[in-house]
């Protein structure tokens, strides 16, 4: 699986359908989530790792990080 994170970044930036508070809210259950899972000491899924760093990049191209 190959995932362009910058690719997804960008097309999700400048989607009318996300709004801030959408970005702020998924930014926050993922990082909700990932600690759980550190505080379980379970291995962190790499869709995780992704799914945050398509959204704080797509969050700091709009101009809000």
């Amino acid at each position: 699986m190959k995932v362009d994170v910058k690719e997804m970044s960008e097309r999700l930036a400048y989607d009318p359908a996300f709004s801030d508070y959408d970005f702020w809210r998924a930014l926050k259950s993922l990082d909700d989530e990932l600690f759980r899972i550190e505080y379980e000491r379970r291995p962190v899924p790499m869709e995780l790792v992704f799914a945050r760093a398509i959204l704080r990049r797509a969050r700091n191209a709009r101009g809000e990080g």
